[in-house]
């Protein structure tokens, strides 16, 4: 509890002890005696105490043009009640909405707690590494990219950075939701935000501050309360007018009553006073948006970032799923992943201290990509320098070496012609092969004129995504869709490896959006469809898309800042629990409105009617509004 609901706690306990001796005072006939003008006294005492801030409130807000509030319908409900000299009721009504006011401010900051967390990820410091080895403490918004900084054990990282020495454990925790800490050595990435455990690191700041993780995180954690779901909406719009109706159907109540049906005027205005009591609309106020206030903090505990009560309620409503392929599905790791030699290739198995052909067709395959940069030429080096051995360029003619675009590379390695590349580069020097029919990407090997076999690169899938897509179907999402640029046989096998229903290859940029569009056409208003990207090239899609779901450690800024959702781990496997989270948060949204409708409704009439008592009045305004306040608390818990 914070301070000041210490002292409302204080002030309740204080008049509850006051307000039960005078209830056994009254109903064992003691105040009988005393004059009306003493009881009216002896119980505004109490009555101040627990509600001088709900009168002023109330005044504050009627001097602005404020009228109609809760606090306003309480100040006139219990004067009324003084006024027919229901004392009891008028202390009890003022009481027990205070009782529901600390319940509702302490149910709101435990809501909040989840997503304030968030906050606590923002570092304080940064030490800056000088030219002549002296560490200096500045504050992260002074650091610039490629400044050199000490992390020491048990502080945040401030910048994201790549380590340049040391080595250590980093918690992301804060930011993924991941308890298991994550090793970094030289050369690894980490995002601000991360506590450093052990080690002290070095590191080579590679963003500013205010374009870092953290900062992006906490403009989204602020912005999150600003984007209200339509039953939010609905709710401010409907407490708007439903106010100042039930007032107006209380004073008609008081005034017109007695004279339309003769009963007295005593009787008419404790039916308004029941009227203005139940009117409150603290349960549907409050309930609704604190049930999605934690909804948001139940995603955030799980490393998910939603970014507005209308995110989460279009993500109750997905039934379609369209995935980008590399970055998303797969790592945009290439690794080599088959060799195969043709027959009777005739490769010299003179290869030192190792007989195996296929090791010998990969290190000629290794020196003839040695000078070329490109992702599948680092994947055949790696392999071969996996395997123990290392690339000699003094095999290899640097003067000779030609990357035709479209084609390959032909070089001289050990003084014989070499051609690394597609179909199209065997051919065109008039050399035989055998195709492969491979879902990765195949480099023919071709040495001297004659044909060696060939290397299979293949993008890896990321770990869990073949869990994330059948957990994706069980959560209700009726079809998943692959779009990607890559060639059709890699795209099919992707998506039949993963289990995704529909695939789309060989696509632009622009291309995305326009099937992403045709798909939106077809389909119906009560249902979403989602896209989960990672690259800047995927930024139209996602905001094009009902929902867009971007990556948030590995994806592109634009990727993030175009997302509705963002995964900080980008652990696909986190989808179908946000699709959990928000489904189960909009039932217990709606349950809190027609539950606190039909009670009040039903109170309404009944109080009309004369049927009712306040504290029945009360139970309708405090009672629902506990009730429904703690059926919201359960959108924060989720396994």
């Amino acid at each position: 509890m914070t301070k000041k609901q210490k002292k409302v706690r204080n002030r309740i306990i204080v008049v509850l002890i006051m307000f039960f001796a005078l209830l056994i005072l009254d109903k064992t006939g003691v105040l009988e005696p005393v004059p009306w003008y003493l009881q009216l006294v002896i119980y505004l005492i109490p009555y101040i105490i627990i509600g001088y801030d709900v009168i002023k409130k109330a005044a504050i807000n009627i001097s602005h043009g404020q009228v109609f509030d809760e606090n306003f319908l309480m100040m006139i409900a219990t004067f009324g009640a003084f006024g027919i000299g229901e004392y009891s009721e008028a202390l009890a009504v003022m009481l027990f909405y205070q009782v529901g006011e600390l319940f509702q401010s302490y149910a709101v900051g435990k809501s909040r707690q989840s997503i304030t967390e968030m906050m606590s990820i923002a570092p304080e410091i940064a030490n800056i590494v000088r030219e002549d080895g002296t560490v200096e403490e500045v504050d992260p918004e002074e650091v610039s990219v490629g400044d050199i900084l000490q992390i020491r054990a048990g502080e945040k990282v401030p910048v994201d950075a790549v380590v340049v020495e040391g080595e250590s454990f980093i918690d992301t925790a804060a930011l993924t939701g991941e308890s298991v800490p994550r090793k970094v050595v030289a050369g690894d990435d980490i995002i601000s935000g991360c506590v450093n455990q052990d080690g002290v690191l070095k590191v080579r700041a590679i963003k500013a501050y205010e374009d870092s993780t953290v900062a992006k995180i906490l403009e989204l954690v602020e912005n999150a309360s600003n984007k209200k779901s339509r039953m939010e909406n609905f709710i401010t719009r409907f407490a708007r007018y439903y106010t100042p109706v039930v007032t107006i159907g209380a004073v008609l109540l008081a005034v017109v009553l007695p004279f339309a049906t003769g009963i007295s005027f005593m009787d008419s205005i404790r039916r308004a006073c029941i009227f203005l009591i139940v009117s409150c609309p603290c349960a549907l106020v409050i309930s609704v948006p604190l049930g999605f206030f934690g909804g948001i903090g139940a995603s955030s505990k799980i490393g998910v970032l939603v970014k507005g009560s209308n995110f989460l309620e279009a993500a109750s409503l997905i039934d379609t799923i369209v995935f980008d392929k590399t970055g998303t599905i797969t790592k945009g790791e290439f690794k080599v992943t088959d060799i195969v030699l043709a027959d009777n290739s005739g490769i010299d198995s003179s290869l030192s201290g190792d007989n195996d052909l296929k090791t010998q067709l990969l290190k000629i395959a290794a020196h003839g990509e040695a000078l070329s940069n490109h992702p599948i030429a680092r994947s055949i080096k790696e392999a071969y320098e996996q395997k123990g051995y290392a690339v000699d360029q003094s095999l290899v003619d640097e003067a000779s070496t030609k990357e035709v675009a479209g084609h390959g590379i032909t070089t001289v390695y050990d003084g014989k012609e070499l051609i690394l590349g597609n179909g199209k580069a065997l051919l065109a020097n008039n050399i035989e092969y055998s195709e492969i029919d491979s879902p990765g990407t195949t480099v023919y090997v071709a040495l001297d004129g004659k044909y060696l076999g060939c290397i299979v690169i293949s993008d890896v899938i990321k770990d869990g995504v073949v869990d994330a897509i059948a957990n994706i179907k069980k959560a209700g999402v009726d079809k998943t869709v692959l779009l990607t640029g890559d060639r059709k046989n890699a795209a099919l096998f992707t998506a039949k490896k993963v289990g995704i229903d529909e695939t789309h290859y060989e696509l632009l940029p622009a291309d995305k959006v326009t099937q992403v569009e045709k798909m939106l056409s077809e389909e119906d208003n009560n249902s979403k469809l989602a896209f989960v990207g990672d690259g800047i090239n995927d930024a139209p899609v996602l905001m094009r898309a009902d929902v867009g779901i971007a990556m948030g450690s590995l994806g592109s800024d634009a990727a993030i800042e175009a997302a509705d959702i963002v995964i900080m781990d980008d652990d696909l496997r986190k989808i179908p629990s946000v699709i959990k989270i928000a489904r189960k948060t909009l039932r217990i949204v709606k349950e809190n409105i027609v539950f606190a409708l039909t009670v009040k409704i039903a109170i309404l009439i009944l109080g009309a009617l004369g049927l009712t008592t306040m504290w029945l009045a009360v139970f309708g305004d405090v009672g629902v509004a506990v009730l429904a306040i703690l059926n919201s608390m359960r959108a924060l818990k989720y396994d």
